[in-house]
C-alpha cells in the first residue's frame, strides 16, 4: 500500500545520546549550513542509509545477459568519452549539498 501523497507522514520519535565532542562537531556543521540539528542529523542518517542500501543492491541476470555482461567487462571500450564521463562521475546518491 502506497502512502497517500496528500496525507503528511506520521512523525515518530528518534531519541539518542551522543558524546559531547560529537554533538559539538554536528553543531559546528549546522552553524555553517544553517538550519537545525535535528534536520541535519536526520538528513545525514537518511543519506547514509541510502548509500548502504544502494551499495548492497543485487542484480539478477539470466545466463544470456550475464554472458553479455562478462564479455563487456573483459573487453571494455577504450575510446568512449561519454562512458568515461559517466564512470568518473560521483553517484547521485553520494552527492553532498554544496555550501552556499
Amino acid at each position: 500500500m502506497k502512502p497517500d501523497i496528500q496525507t503528511p507522514a506520521k512523525m515518530q520519535p528518534l531519541n539518542m545520546r551522543v558524546e559531547s565532542r560529537k554533538r559539538a562537531l554536528i553543531d559546528r556543521a549546522v552553524a555553517e549550513l544553517g538550519g537545525d540539528r535535528t534536520s541535519f542529523v536526520i538528513d545525514a542518517a537518511c543519506k547514509r542509509a541510502e548509500e548502504v542500501l544502494l551499495d548492497r543492491r543485487v542484480y539478477m541476470l539470466d545466463d544470456e545477459a550475464f554472458d553479455f555482461f562478462e564479455r563487456a567487462i573483459e573487453q571494455p571500450v577504450q575510446e568512449n568519452a561519454c562512458l568515461q564521463n559517466l564512470l568518473n562521475r560521483e553517484p547521485t546518491w553520494r552527492s553532498r549539498p554544496q555550501k552556499s
